[in-house]
């Protein structure tokens, strides 16, 4: 696990995305996540929404569904699950920003369900979902097993998990940990950023079983070159970047210098881009914690 030599304050992850809202909305769109290119000819929106695409089908998501987004940003996931499969989404953001602007997205829809709440203290009822969803949030979480123990207990015996992560490449080099991924934990307030074996770890130490695990580093990685241009552009059109990037005495202003270390993670192959999926076994029953089963099966 890579972490930050400095320890991350509290709530530093709900402050970096509302100090950054006007920038992650004006880069990234609604969709607060990398873009996959399968075919290389998508444009950034269509690349954006395969990826929910591709989640969708990882986890099997169906009419009426109900299912959990965990960190949903600015909701555009959570709206497509809702309007274009049918499915019952409740979804969590810890930042006032963030879900300020996705309760007043669509005011007049009850679908998706928007709460401003963390997710390692969620409130959920247990086995309440048929599916959860983690899109680019887990690297936020300051406690992983945590993170997957709460998907775990509120997962219905049967449920689909499927997480979308950055990665750190297994055995990463001295200078990639110096020079790029501990910065990239430092600088876009990630408290942690694991391993793909870290994770299918993660996964059964909280009573899931994998199923499946796909690298889409080289898919995704054309994302980082393309904010980096969109940050450029800002920074020649908009005062207030400038004011913002050079004036503003913001702690959040270095994550423009993190969006060129990312690309060259990725073209390194220092970071990856991981979606791991799991099932939650059936036999699981409701309240069951991820402890007690794991003793029960001798594990």
């Amino acid at each position: 696990m890579i972490v930050p030599r400095k320890a991350l304050q509290q709530n530093t992850v709900a402050s970096h995305y509302d100090d950054l809202d006007q920038f992650y909305r004006d880069i990234w769109g609604e969709h607060v996540h990398h873009g996959l290119w399968l075919t290389g000819r998508e444009n950034p929106q269509q690349a954006v929404e395969q990826l929910v695409v591709h989640v969708a089908q990882r986890a099997a998501v169906a009419q009426g569904d109900r299912v959990c987004d965990v960190g949903c940003g600015y909701g555009g996931t959570s709206r497509i699950l809702a309007h274009e499969y049918g499915a019952e989404v409740t979804a969590l953001t810890i930042s006032p920003a963030q879900h300020k602007y996705a309760s007043e997205k669509e005011p007049d829809q009850s679908n998706p369900v928007y709460l401003l709440r963390d997710w390692c203290e969620n409130q959920l009822p247990p086995a309440s979902f048929d599916v959860v969803i983690s899109i680019e949030s887990s690297e936020h979480m300051p406690d992983k097993a945590a993170f997957f123990a709460e998907v775990s207990r509120v997962l219905r015996p049967g449920g689909r998990f499927v997480v979308c992560a950055w990665l750190a490449r297994s055995g990463a080099r001295a200078w990639e940990i110096d020079h790029l991924l501990e910065p990239i934990c430092r600088e876009g307030r990630l408290p942690g950023m694991g391993t793909a074996e870290e994770y299918h770890q993660f996964a059964r130490d909280a009573g899931l079983n994998p199923t499946g695990f796909d690298d889409l580093s080289r898919q995704v990685k054309r994302t980082w070159p393309l904010c980096a241009w969109r940050m450029i552009k800002g920074l020649i059109r908009e005062p207030a970047y400038r004011r913002f990037l050079f004036v503003e005495k913001s702690p959040d202003r270095i994550f423009a210098l993190t969006v060129f270390r990312i690309w060259m993670a990725y073209r390194t192959g220092s970071m990856q881009y991981g979606i791991l999926t799991a099932l939650k076994p059936a036999e699981i029953e409701a309240g069951c914690s991820p402890v007690a089963y794991n003793a029960l099966r001798g594990s």
